[in-house]
């Protein structure tokens, strides 16, 4: 290649320059500009912390700008050092270093937007570490001349399979093709789900179907684009498909429905993020809607992942599927002595004064039986955030009542047993 060419004769210029006096200047120019980058991107990092936050745009470019500013400010100044001192002498050192500086641009961009791509974890700061130091070896290959005598070496290794000729080379260049092309899909599939996600004007449930439905589409039109470009026949593959096919027919049946399920919850819109739902033994808010899944948040904080599969075959009480007003009742007792009149005002004003109850319908106090001790009543309530529980509202009821039946004088009754005495034997002083 006439580029490898050129770059090895620059490292040759740059081996016969380290035996000659110019190297100097070509040292000093180049440390100069590294200080000069240096300072710069300093000075914004401080310029940049003192600023109020960003929104997520914002922060993007600014994150961008700052991991940029050293290579690309280093670059431009090494850029006008050669033009200057080319006036008296070849510059190979700063020819290879504006290389480098570049390729240091490039390497730094592609990890950020790796990190704005996938959730952070432990594998993608491993990740970033083998990429940084994959991207510079690659580089230190193609600058040193090497190349082309590296990729013979991997085209002699390899096997026939058919018609097709498989080199390490070619398994090589599909990795990295696929691995850039779904990189690219993910990250425009991120980029949709974040606008839509912020379209108000559509139903959650259609916001999330969009948003995995393009993420699928991108996914599969990478592997398309990918293996093509690197001379792979997707005919090869008619025989993985077949296998795949088999595989979902047996073992991956429950994977494949769950996710199937997961579309048709999305349409059919049964269960939407934040309802509060009851699925089998798990009560909560709907946090989370996945293609596999959803998840439960309890009012405990404990959260239950749920497969789609579940929702689909099993009866699903969706607490605010039409509408999000949801009934408490409380039981409560007094004695025969009450007056229920003053009981019954007292239940409802307490409940009217509770910031959660709201007042249609209203809240109403109820007879619902005699007992052996006292009189069942019972307060309905009507709530419109079921999503914050129930158990600090009871309590606050329950606690409102106690008080209020206190100043009234207002008993509540506790268990009694009347003790007749039938028959007494009386014994003399003689028979003790």
């Amino acid at each position: 290649m006439i580029v490898s060419a050129e770059i090895h004769g620059l490292l040759l210029d740059l081996l016969e320059d380290l035996r000659s006096i110019k190297i100097l200047w070509q040292v000093g120019v180049l440390l100069s500009c590294i200080g000069i980058g240096w300072f710069l991107a300093r000075s914004y990092n401080r310029r940049v912390q003192g600023h109020a936050p960003m929104d997520v745009t914002q922060a993007l470019g600014v994150g961008s700008l700052q991991r940029l500013m050293f290579p690309l400010s280093a670059l431009v100044m090494v850029t006008i050092g050669r033009a200057i001192l080319h006036y008296w002498q070849k510059t190979p050192l700063l020819d290879v270093a504006a290389t480098l500086l570049l390729a240091m641009a490039l390497i730094r961009m592609s990890i950020y937007a790796m990190r704005h791509t996938f959730a952070p974890s432990d594998w993608l700061r491993v990740s970033e570490r083998w990429i940084s130091w994959l991207a510079w070896i690659g580089v230190a290959i193609y600058l040193t001349g090497l190349w082309p005598a590296l990729r013979e070496i991997l085209e002699d290794v390899g096997f026939t399979t058919g018609k097709h000729q498989i080199s390490l080379l070619l398994v090589l260049q599909a990795s990295l093709s696929v691995i850039v092309t779904l990189f690219v899909a993910l990250w425009l599939g991120r980029l949709i789900e974040t606008r839509l996600m912020k379209a108000t004007t559509l139903q959650i449930n259609l916001r999330v179907m969009f948003s995995k439905l393009a993420q699928v589409i991108l996914l599969l039109a990478a592997f398309l684009i990918a293996l093509p470009a690197v001379g792979i026949d997707l005919t090869v593959l008619s025989v993985f498909g077949g296998m795949l096919g088999v595989g979902i027919g047996f073992g991956l049946q429950k994977i494949a429905a769950n996710y199937i399920s997961g579309f048709i919850i999305l349409l059919d819109r049964s269960v939407s993020i934040g309802d509060v739902v009851t699925i089998g033994e798990h009560s909560g808010t709907l946090t989370q809607m996945t293609a596999r899944y959803v998840v439960v948040r309890g009012h405990g904080g404990l959260e239950a992942i749920i497969p789609n599969e579940t929702i689909i075959t099993s009866t699903v009480v969706n607490h605010s599927f039409t509408d999000r007003k949801v009934r408490v009742a409380l039981s409560i007792q007094v004695s025969y002595t009450a007056d229920l009149d003053v009981a019954r005002k007292l239940m409802i004003e307490v409940a009217a004064a509770h910031p959660r109850v709201i007042a249609d319908p209203a809240p109403a106090a109820l007879i619902t039986g005699f007992a052996d001790s006292g009189i069942n009543l019972e307060l309905d309530v009507w709530i419109a955030d079921p999503d914050q529980g129930q158990a600090a509202l009871r309590s606050d009821l329950y606690a409102g009542i106690w008080q209020a039946f206190r100043r009234d004088g207002i008993e509540i009754p506790f268990p009694q047993r009347e003790i007749r005495v039938l028959g007494t034997v009386h014994t003399s002083p003689d028979q003790i």
